[in-house]
């Protein structure tokens, strides 16, 4: 299986490099990596300890890991901080984040790979988030015994550590020193494959990030500008599937304001937005004070044209929804609009979102199959504000009963000592 498993590696970065002759994001991906360890041994040539290495695999992960390598840097405030991302979409958008020490890129995983890193990285603790199981690298931990952290992970029976041919997939947990998982179901799961030793049902940290945004909340002069006086709906993460869902009910409202702000903002997808959404402008122009002076005032649309600004996006939403549910992977972080307290709608793709499916059954979220579902829901909250302002105060207090997954990880760091230098 070990055979397979670097093979496989081997034929994905080949086909990295392969696609990065025309693909940027690919590029990215191959140029970050060029002369990494000389760089990372330079950064960290006499720096001291303790040192912490968080690894995520891209900017979803770093904010869900954020909580507790912002906790450990206030709890121990001269441990040098390693952040680690396996994807461009993480690297670019934090590499200046000023919480780490070090931000660099994840090699790909082998033996040698893993023995220099962890050389050099030298960590006195490491922690992955949510799912990153990488063989080489947590092998080489375990061989130096340094104490290695999962935070945040959920489990489900058609995962391999579950199967009876997933040996060598159990051989990876078995290298975490301790496993905070989101829920009972993923504890369960734990238990029966004999880790039970090693588990704490923490919750999820992205709770106490949406929490943290939230209470430093800054306003957006521009966006709030655009949106007063009028009903307000921000849709956040979207793909042109969920903005074809939008589009009709958009133009047919000039009376409202809408606000998207897609997943990806390369000027392909952001042209096509415009041909969809005649009556539109882009945040770039309306916050330009030279171009803003030519008006907006029979624009219904503002497109996002910029990445960071989501979260604070919501806040000023009466409706929101949150995108990804009519592809494959699902939707996105719906806890960033639940948090101000708003109704969530999103697609029909959302199984594997835990949240998605409390919500829905609580009565603060919205599932729709269709832009006449998405048009008659939409309407329905507006006529009915009871029911609007009973969603809202749903999502609110749903997401604030599920805060403390970073204090209950920070506990267990303080009581084994992990930090002591």
């Amino acid at each position: 299986m070990r055979f397979l498993y670097d093979m496989g590696l081997r034929v994905y970065e080949a086909g990295i490099r392969m696609v990065s002759f025309w693909n940027p994001k690919a590029r990215l991906w191959v140029d970050g990596r060029k002369n990494l360890f000389p760089q990372l041994k330079q950064a960290l040539e006499g720096k001291g300890h303790p040192r912490v290495w968080m690894h995520c695999a891209s900017l979803g992960e770093f904010e869900q890991g954020r909580p507790v390598l912002e906790s450990i840097r206030k709890n121990y405030p001269d441990a040098q901080l390693v952040l680690s991302f396996f994807s461009p979409s993480g690297y670019e958008i934090r590499k200046h984040y000023e919480g780490a020490n070090l931000v660099c890129y994840l090699p790909m995983d082998s033996r040698e790979n893993a023995r220099q890193f962890i050389q050099i990285i030298d960590p006195d603790l490491a922690i992955f988030v949510k799912y990153e199981f990488w063989h080489h690298y947590l092998q080489a931990l375990k061989k130096r015994n340094t104490p290695t952290l999962i935070i945040s992970a959920i489990f489900r029976p058609s995962q391999p550590f579950f199967k009876p041919w997933g040996g060598f997939w159990r051989g990876m947990l078995s290298c975490f020193t301790h496993i905070f998982v989101q829920d009972d179901a993923s504890a369960a799961l734990m238990r029966e494959a004999g880790f039970g030793d090693r588990l704490t049902v923490s919750g999820d940290t992205r709770f106490d990030r949406v929490i943290a945004v939230r209470e430093k909340w800054e306003d957006i002069p521009a966006v709030r500008d655009f949106c007063r006086g009028h009903r307000v709906l921000v849709a956040g993460s979207t793909w042109p599937e969920d903005e074809e869902v939008i589009a009709h009910y958009a133009r047919t409202r000039q009376d409202m304001r809408f606000v998207i702000a897609p997943h990806e903002i390369d000027e392909a997808h952001l042209a096509d937005i415009e041909k969809r959404y005649a009556a539109s402008i882009r945040y770039s122009r309306l916050s330009n004070p030279g171009q803003a002076a030519a008006g907006h005032e029979d624009k219904n649309v503002l497109i996002m044209d910029n990445m960071g600004m989501l979260s604070k996006l919501y806040a000023y939403a009466d409706i929101t929804y949150v995108g990804g549910g009519f592809g494959g992977a699902g939707i996105h972080n719906i806890l960033e609009a639940a948090v101000y307290g708003k109704p969530v709608i999103f697609g029909p793709v959302h199984e594997k979102s835990r949240e998605a499916r409390q919500l829905l059954a609580a009565g603060g979220a919205f599932s729709i199959q269709s832009a006449l579902e998405f048009e008659s829901l939409v309407e329905e909250l507006w006529s009915d504000e009871q029911m609007r302002k009973k969603a809202g105060h749903v999502c609110d207090a749903y997401v604030r009963e599920q805060a403390g997954a970073t204090a209950s990880i920070l506990a267990y760091i303080q009581e084994k000592r992990l930090l002591m230098s």
